[in-house]
């Protein structure tokens, strides 16, 4: 074995490592809780801690996609950040949130979320620098001192994208904030509107950022998406052992058993292993769930945003609209195309789904309310903590009570009729999405196939308004990967849709 392909393996070892101390560092309460106290600490650590979060991005792309912008920017830039963080770190590891004055039941939840002792919190954090400085080192090695000046146009996009969305809050404080001022968040106020304009408009924009390129560079861009994607999701542990997010402030609801939380996983991994099922379930389910929560967010006791620039709302916004866009823009750039044959397995995985997350919910709640903390319904006055409600199992988002055939878990009850009622309201949302889907396409086909009578040479050149819903029929040539065994039968069908 040579030394390039000694150091490929050392950089790929490297960068796995560094990536999995970083995951595990996100369940420490400091890893969050500075970007929002600039203030209380020093400006070049805050500021260091943020651009090298940016690794978590560009090593990955660098690293096992070849992005050479992505190694220029990580082998000049990181370095310095990451030297300047071990040496400015200051009082970063005692912060804690058991305070004299804190209440008994938020001892208990200091008590469950401060569980990485300090001495391993900074044992992480510095073999998570050595290890980010290895990858730079062997970025070096692999690729040599010269860098494109045009690698740096990059940087900025990168800085923004691993942006902690707490940030906003070092200008306002949210407790001096009325509940009912206008800059709440609620249901189907002007910021729930303009949430939902968002969500379209970043779709749609990104379509047609996307079909300029070819179809490897598409898959880059998606696999930065899903990467960023799992960047901020994962920056949420953190908050929830620190500030909390939403109506949850303990590590449990950290668990990936609320439906779109699940989804995260499954839409990141559908791009980068390409694998048909994994599309499917994410078109299918996960898609359909992101977009109903824009639709309603539930009971607003149930909720607790904040305003519009809080970190609550802008992490629910950029995950979703991410999770969205990733369900949705393989299909519409022609990486795959959804078959009714493929809702099999997704529905059968729903299934599971509620099944796993109404135990998991149910075992949580117990152990919760064995440490002592009170388990009562949202908003109720004097309750110390909400009940997890993974994938809405324990608590009702519906506006009719459904509290019939009772069985218990632990020491909480569920209802199966409000289970199977929860199954049946989802699975009909999925087929209504789905039904868009191929309404859509019908219209489609017979737009395009009356102008191809008419004017069958201006065909491919035909505007098509509705980009999101595209599902790339016209140009699709199979997905890759397992999808590929599909071409002929695609093809056909494209065929037909170009020259009926």
């Amino acid at each position: 074995m040579n030394f390039k392909r000694i150091n490929e393996v050392a950089l790929q070892v490297c960068t796995g490592l560094y990536l999995a101390v970083s995951l595990v560092l996100t369940f420490t309460v400091s890893d969050y809780y500075i970007f929002n106290r600039i203030g209380e600490f020093n400006f070049f650590f805050v500021l260091c801690q943020w651009i090298k979060k940016c690794g978590l991005l560009l090593l990955p792309l660098a690293v096992w996609y070849k992005k050479k912008c992505c190694a220029d920017i990580a082998k000049y830039v990181l370095p310095v950040f990451i030297i300047v963080s071990c040496c400015t770190f200051g009082s970063f590891f005692d912060i804690t949130m058991m305070t004299e004055s804190a209440t008994p039941a938020q001892k208990v939840f200091a008590s469950i979320n401060e569980f990485m002792p300090k001495a391993a919190n900074m044992a992480l954090f510095f073999i998570a620098c050595a290890l980010e400085l290895l990858c730079c080192a062997s970025l070096f090695i692999r690729d040599g001192w010269k860098v494109s000046a045009k690698s740096f146009i990059y940087l900025p996009l990168a800085i923004i994208a691993v942006m902690p969305l707490n940030v906003f809050e070092n200008f306002f404080d949210i407790n001096s904030i009325p509940q009912d001022s206008f800059l709440r968040f609620r249901n189907f106020t002007l910021w729930h509107f303009l949430a939902l304009a968002i969500l379209v408009g970043f779709t749609v924009g990104c379509y047609y950022v996307l079909k300029r390129f070819d179809k490897k560079k598409q898959q880059d861009f998606l696999v930065a998406g899903a990467i960023v994607l799992l960047i901020q999701y994962h920056c949420k542990d953190s908050m929830l052992l620190g500030d909390g997010y939403n109506v949850y402030n303990n590590v449990f609801a950290a668990l990936p058993l609320f439906i779109c939380n699940i989804g995260v996983y499954v839409a990141c991994l559908s791009v980068i292993l390409k694998k048909r099922v994994l599309y499917s379930t994410s078109f299918f389910v996960h898609a359909a769930g992101a977009l109903t929560v824009f639709i309603y967010f539930g009971k607003d006791e149930m909720s607790n945003y904040g305003i519009f620039c809080s970190y609550s709302i802008l992490y629910f916004c950029l995950t979703h609209c991410l999770l969205f866009g990733l369900c949705v823009l393989p299909s519409a750039v022609g990486h795959y195309k959804f078959k009714l044959k493929d809702c099999i397995i997704p529905i059968i995985y729903y299934c599971l789904v509620i099944v796993v997350a109404t135990v998991a919910s149910g075992l949580v709640s117990t152990y919760l309310t064995d440490c002592g903390l009170v388990i009562g319904d949202y908003g109720a006055p004097g309750v110390d903590m909400s009940p997890p409600n993974y994938a809405f199992t324990q608590v009702n988002p519906l506006p009719l009570p459904f509290d019939y055939i009772p069985f218990t878990i632990g020491n909480y009850t569920f209802y199966l009729s409000y289970l199977i009622a929860l199954y049946v309201v989802y699975v009909g949302l999925f087929w209504i999405f789905t039904g868009g889907y191929y309404a859509f396409l019908a219209v489609r086909r017979r737009i395009l196939g009356g102008q191809s009578q008419k004017t069958p040479e201006k065909t491919e050149e035909v505007p098509i308004p509705l980009a999101l819903s595209e599902a790339a029929v016209a140009d699709d040539d199979g997905s890759e990967g397992e999808n590929a065994v599909e071409n002929a039968e695609d093809t056909e069908e494209n065929d037909d849709i170009n020259v009926n």
